[in-house]
């Protein structure tokens, strides 16, 4: 069911796409912008986790450093079939995790020392099956996808934008009652329904790794334990990773007030809701 949301997810992003270059611009112009956010994003893709490592001021760990950590990786990467990511750890004490890489073969995890210090093993377990979850469903791939399309509506819009300004526009909104309207509304709303859109894909992405993390660990309970801990001290401490690399951990830091917008522009779902279906999953297995 969560991969059937994501495909209509990215089918709507792609879909406004459509709908944005037919009411302004043409397909020429929304080819034209397809393209700059493919460059754009390409290089995002392969340089991701550079930048996002070296952002949060992650450093290597070796298995003599952290033998637990690398204890736990290993057991569910070979669990899960996986090769065991580059491990790393982030010099802060708000605990957190992130998993970085274009695929398996190239795919980091990210640990803070505030989150190894609080962890019970079990907690542990589940967090790094969260993290091995996100690399085994290539949800760097699917994110790299949506935020394609979403930077492909972006940039049509604001082309659009910039030709209505100097009075260019679809010859056909002049053949149409009202297309002129239609077009000017799309270009306003069409980034905003791109915004909202690749959020909801990025929810749906912590949604089924929890539940991938939980079938890997072999129990959903240390996850559980995790997220609420992650719940409660990401409220008490502040963090230092930079706001483009939170949206890769497994609990977004908290930057400011809770207020119901950061919530609705929020690229993680609540922790009640995510509990609550780990609870679900919990409470739906049989015996």
């Amino acid at each position: 069911m969560k991969v059937l949301r994501t495909t209509f997810l990215l089918t709507a992003l792609t879909l406004v796409l459509i709908l944005l270059g037919d009411a302004f611009g043409g397909p020429n112009g929304m080819k034209i912008a397809l393209g700059f956010a493919v460059v754009g994003n390409a290089i995002a893709y392969f340089f991701s986790d550079k930048i996002a490592l070296a952002s949060s001021g992650a450093k290597p760990v070796s298995r003599e450093e952290l033998p637990r950590l690398y204890e736990v990786m290993e057991r569910l990467a070979a669990k899960a079939n996986l090769p065991v990511p580059k491990l790393y750890v982030v010099p802060e004490a708000a605990p957190n995790a992130f998993a970085t890489g274009r695929n398996p073969r190239h795919a980091s995890v990210a640990v803070t020392q505030g989150l190894l210090q609080l962890m019970t093993d079990d907690e542990l377990e589940g967090v790094i099956a969260h993290e091995l979850s996100h690399v085994r469903n290539y949800d760097i791939l699917i994110s790299s996808i949506a935020a394609t399309l979403a930077g492909a509506i972006t940039y049509s819009a604001q082309m659009g934008r910039f030709a209505a300004i100097f009075g260019y526009g679809n010859s056909r909104d002049n053949e149409r009652g009202g297309g002129g309207l239609t077009a000017l509304l799309m270009l306003f709303l069409a980034p905003v329904a791109a915004m909202l859109l690749q959020l909801g894909i990025s929810r749906q992405r912590e949604y089924a790794a929890d539940e991938t993390g939980a079938r890997m660990a072999g129990q959903p309970f240390g996850l559980i334990s995790a997220l609420e801990k992650l719940g409660a001290y990401n409220q008490r401490i502040p963090s230092n990773i930079p706001e483009t690399t939170a949206a890769l951990c497994i609990v977004k830091p908290m930057f400011g007030g809770g207020s119901v917008w950061a919530s609705l522009f929020s690229t993680h779902p609540p922790l009640e809701d995510r509990i609550a279906a780990l609870r679900e999953m919990t409470l739906s297995r049989p015996g």
